[in-house]
């Protein structure tokens, strides 16, 4: 009795160390074309990961904690042009979030809560502001198509 306590005691103590010990996994498609790379603690996903799409370029690039995206992000075409970028809080886009028109350009940039628009999201064309909005929980509050409108309304510290 006291050796099968013994040794499930092994077992689980074996477990324990292999599944917490932090390790650098890469994963494959069937094509052999690198497909994920990252690190592992304790089962899940930690610090930096890095995607790619089937052609081999860098799809989406960012670190993990607990499992979920953290920190910030950013996420490309399949031929390579930045597609949009940003912060992620427990897995959740937060704060400031770029989003790029095909050219690589930004064509907007909005402040999101919870993965959902929350305070301003500014327009651009030809990398010029255009339009500026207000959003609460995802719904338009205001717009603004003249800077010096939106200017004498709103606070620029809120930009931040």
């Amino acid at each position: 009795m006291l050796k099968k306590i013994l040794l499930l005691f092994l077992i689980v103590l074996i477990n324990f160390t292999v599944f917490s010990q932090k390790k650098y996994v890469k994963s494959y498609y069937n094509n052999r074309q690198l497909k994920a790379e990252g690190w592992f603690e304790s089962g899940e996903k930690t610090s930096f990961w890095k995607y790619y799409y089937r052609n081999g370029t860098v799809k989406k690039e960012g670190y993990y904690k607990d499992n979920l995206k953290h920190k910030y992000w950013y996420f490309y075409s399949a031929n390579s042009i930045k597609e949009k970028e940003g912060h992620f809080k427990k897995g959740q886009q937060n704060n400031w979030w770029l989003f790029y028109d095909q050219a690589g350009n930004v064509h907007h940039k909005c402040q999101l809560k919870n993965n959902q628009k929350n305070g301003y999201c500014l327009l651009y064309k030809m990398e010029k502001l255009i339009k500026a909005s207000k959003y609460s929980n995802g719904r338009k509050i205001k717009e603004w198509t003249n800077f010096l409108s939106f200017k004498s309304e709103n606070s620029l510290n809120d930009l931040k």
